[in-house]
């Protein structure tokens, strides 16, 4: 979605009077300040996508301003080492990508340090859960799946795609495409989704793959053109864009999930008070109207199953990381 368009969106929840559905804590306690919830990616990413409307509900809920801060570099590393650095008291909060759960691994396998690990942080509530889209220009001429294939079996390592970093959602989806398809394409990494559709939009690479939300405006202009999806079912926003397994591939899925973590060590009182008032975020029509109409619908998990649910992602997506192996 265009940043103008979506930030208006996101505007109107300011205009929509809604402390009568969601009461302010009456325990002074939590929050007495504003809070941040920082995102790894830049402005227009999907993490950023998920945090605008989030704090908007968020700031209604507590009584005081809920401030997104966009701290990119590293493939979103940075933005996580920024909220383990800060007090570990509940006013700063990581919008996480699904990447993040594999980029300590992929610093591993580069002989690196990580900057952080997921162990340091416990998951508070999931807000988007879309799968990621493989799209091209309106003017490509891949009509399909297989168009990219032939290609590239042409011309293996030569079809550039743009990514939002090394090991992020985007360089994963379409490795895991290109491992199942037995090619090579030429990866050009960029300092976050919106770079990376920019670079697209520019026809300085041929291939990106992102969650409907940033797609949806450029789609519904005519701008680019959705291939397919890497969710298990068609996306809603594409309904005319296949499955991968659609397309031939079976094991080609890949979720675009955003979630809301906090460091541990957070007292249990301003968690539990952090976990209600994303409840109350997440089930509120005007903040869901605003996902709906973002092209990311809501897909909400509170707590205790959005643990679950990262551990078992973790597991599998650290597989696709060591598959792809140390990068030069």
């Amino acid at each position: 979605m265009d940043r103008r368009r979506f930030l208006k969106l996101t505007g109107m929840a300011s205009a929509i009077s809604v402390s009568d559905a969601w009461p302010s804590f009456a325990d002074p306690a939590f929050p007495t300040r504003a809070v941040t919830i920082v995102t790894g990616v830049a402005a227009g990413g999907q993490a950023d996508l998920a945090a605008r409307p989030a704090a908007q509900g968020l700031s209604e809920v507590f009584g005081k301003p809920v401030i997104v801060d966009n701290r990119v570099g590293a493939g979103g590393a940075l933005g996580a080492a920024y909220v383990l650095k800060a007090d570990h008291d509940g006013y700063t909060m990581f919008m996480a990508l699904s990447a993040a759960v594999v980029l300590p691994e992929a610093e591993r396998i580069a002989g690196r340090k990580p900057l952080y690990e997921m162990s340091e942080f416990d998951p508070v509530a999931r807000v988007l859960g879309d799968a990621n889209l493989l799209a091209v220009p309106a003017d490509s001429p891949y009509k399909t799946v297989a168009d990219v294939v032939k290609d590239a079996k042409a011309r293996p390592g030569e079809i550039p795609y743009s990514s939002s970093g090394n090991y992020g959602g985007v360089h994963l989806s379409i490795e895991m495409f290109a491992q199942a398809a037995g090619i090579k394409l030429l990866h050009i990494p960029f300092r976050g989704g919106g770079q990376a559709l920019t670079s697209l939009m520019g026809n300085q690479v041929a291939i990106t793959a992102l969650g409907a939300g940033p797609l949806k405006a450029y789609s519904d202009s005519g701008k680019l053109r959705v291939l397919a999806t890497f969710g298990p079912e068609r996306h809603p926003a594409f309904p005319d864009a296949p499955t991968f397994k659609e397309a031939g591939f079976d094991n080609v899925v890949f979720n675009a999930w955003v979630g809301l973590f906090l460091p541990k060590g957070v007292p249990a009182d301003v968690f539990q008070r952090v976990r209600e008032g994303m409840k109350k975020v997440m089930t509120s029509p005007e903040i869901l109207a605003i996902y709906e109409k973002a092209g990311s619908p809501a897909a909400y998990m509170d707590t205790p199953e959005f643990k679950q649910y990262v551990a078992e992602d973790t597991a599998r997506l650290v597989k696709v990381v060591q598959s792809i192996g140390k990068l030069e």
